[in-house]
């Protein structure tokens, strides 16, 4: 299948794997890459330009298909060192960067210089604009469904997609609540040329991943994740459990006088334990909705060739029937 997006990355499907804290390790982005999507490396979950660095490496090593790096623009006390890891992303030849957060207009001229493609995660069709106006190639556009970050608009994708496509000039994929060949081919009817997929990288095979975190996907139902942080306008989806009834419980006690500092113990620094060592309650996690549509491990190529092959049959028998009816 050829859209714009496969022909912009030189990918064999309009599939990628997006950036995730302690999942998008070289062995996911590998594994997502050698299957015809694009396999994305987290950036920050290295932490430091040597780790990336290394962690590039492991990856060239794994594939010779193209992968990206996700760079997250977070608002901090003590940033990461964007320098270094934009100049490591590029020395490692990189050719795809997908960024999110803040605005990111203050690399994308290193990385226009050195031949790298950036694609943007947005929550809106005016963010969307705003990334297609500083010089982004591409956007993630992702609505209220997905896991993580959802933005404070709260629009589903069966709004937020064609309303960008109605304004966009650019490419962009579909992000949220992305699982099979329904979503892609719903994907490129709304005007998509492609779509994101998280959660659903995370109950494969080849995920690095404790398998109690691969095993809460597949028992969650689309019911079972929370909106946390919201009073404090830092919306992000996550998977329910003891810490994250506990922080809702925290945020309704505190109302208007809710400060981060309430919540840091549900929030901060909890990725290792959950992603690593299995601890399910250690505190709040990103998943999408998308859960409720998950009920297999696969592995990356088993899952990609699965949705290419639904959404094959889907446009030329289902939607062809409907031509002559």
């Amino acid at each position: 299948m050829k859209t714009r997006i496969t022909e912009m990355f030189g990918i064999k499907h309009p599939i990628i794997q997006g950036g995730m804290h302690y999942v998008g390790f070289a062995e996911m982005a590998a594994a997502v890459s050698n299957a015809g999507g694009l396999g994305i490396i987290t950036g920050l979950t290295q932490g430091t330009p040597e780790k990336l660095a290394n962690e590039i490496a492991r990856c060239k090593d794994m594939t010779d298909k193209p992968f990206g790096v996700n760079l997250t623009f977070l608002p901090t006390v003590n940033a990461p060192d964007y320098p270094g890891l934009v100049r490591v992303i590029i020395e490692g030849g990189v050719k795809i960067v997908e960024t999110a957060g803040n605005n990111p207009a203050q690399v994308l001229p290193f990385f226009k210089d050195a031949g790298v493609k950036v694609i943007h995660k947005c929550t809106s069709v005016r963010h969307s604009l705003k990334a297609q106006s500083i010089g982004c190639d591409a956007v993630s556009v992702d609505g209220f469904e997905c896991g993580g970050h959802p933005g404070e608009d709260d629009i589903p994708n069966m709004i937020l997609l064609p309303r960008a496509a109605d304004e966009l000039e650019i490419p962009f994929v579909a992000s949220g609540g992305m699982a099979d060949g329904r979503s892609l081919v719903a994907s490129l009817a709304m005007g998509a040329d492609g779509i994101n997929m998280g959660t659903r990288f995370i109950a494969t095979k080849e995920a690095p991943v404790h398998e109690n975190v691969k095993k809460a996907i597949v028992a969650a139902s689309e019911l079972d994740t929370r909106l946390v942080m919201r009073p404090l306008r830092n919306t992000e989806r996550v998977m329910t459990n003891d810490a994250v009834e506990e922080l809702l419980r925290i945020e309704k006690e505190k109302g208007d006088d809710l400060k981060f500092e309430d919540v840091i113990e549900q929030v901060a620094g909890v990725y290792p334990r959950i992603m690593t060592e299995g601890d399910m309650d250690a505190g709040a996690w990103s998943c999408g909705m998308v859960a409720g549509l998950i009920n297999d491990i696969p592995t990356c190529q088993e899952l990609i060739d699965g949705i290419m092959a639904q959404a094959e049959e889907i446009i030329t028998q289902r939607l062809a029937g409907f031509q002559n009816a």
